[in-house]
């Protein structure tokens, strides 16, 4: 199951770094000046593009850079919330959460023996909260790894939809902005929304570091020699 379950997410992310060639050659090829500035280019490169990313980008379009970037804004995000689900696990949170002096729960019912992570397992939130986060996601049923691809693969339509049938399109931006930031003065092009743009895309760049020497860790006791949850 743990197997079946890792080899279903690495397929899913694979997937996502199938660059679309087609669309790229139809573009004017980038030169290496185009590139420097774009954005996540900041002063930890100087601003320019470093060669491997220009070798990479070589001969191909502005579409090209734009799928680019939007992958790496995705994983980012994806690496984000890996972060703070490791950090939740490994430190045994779990539903229901109990806050205040009188141990009150956060939400029904107050026992946590209901709250099911699966029924038909038999399987609690409170079971897991002692597993590492390895066994915790080999303990998740296959029904349960369905909802999740299935949730997964809606977000992708839509993530399509908006960054490659619409025009124009900015990296990043699936048309979900529920706090409203998008709809203030200058939009998506104001400096404070592009200071944010790159905030995230640095976070992003940081947590995938890091998910990735936490679960090097986990696999191979000591592999990461520096704090880890």
């Amino acid at each position: 199951m743990k197997l079946t379950a890792l080899f279903l997410a690495f397929l899913a992310s694979a997937s996502a770094f199938q660059v679309p060639a087609a669309p790229a050659l139809k573009q004017t090829a980038l030169s290496a000046s185009t590139l420097d500035g774009a954005i996540g280019l900041t002063v930890e490169t100087g601003r320019k593009c470093p060669p491997l990313g220009a070798k990479i980008l070589e001969g191909t379009g502005p579409e090209a850079l734009a799928w680019f970037e939007n992958a790496e804004i995705k994983h980012g995000r994806i690496a984000m919330v890996a972060t703070i689900g490791f950090m939740v696990q490994k430190y045994g949170v779990h539903f229901p959460l109990y806050l205040g002096p009188s141990g009150s729960n956060v939400f029904h019912p107050d026992n946590a023996a209901t709250w099911y992570l699966s029924k038909s397992a038999g399987l609690t939130f409170a079971d897991i909260s002692h597993m590492s986060p390895f066994e915790a996601v080999s303990s998740v049923p296959l029904a349960g790894w369905l909802q999740i691809l299935f949730v997964a693969g809606w977000s992708e339509c839509v993530a399509y939809q908006k960054q490659y049938n619409e025009s124009p399109r900015l990296p990043g931006d699936y048309g979900y902005d529920p706090l409203g930031f998008t709809k203030r003065e200058g939009g998506l092009e104001s400096a404070e929304l592009k200071s944010l743009r790159v905030k995230e895309i640095k976070n992003g760049r940081i947590a995938m570091l890091a998910i990735s020497g936490w679960v090097a860790n986990e696999a191979i006791p000591g592999a990461l020699p520096v704090w880890h949850p």
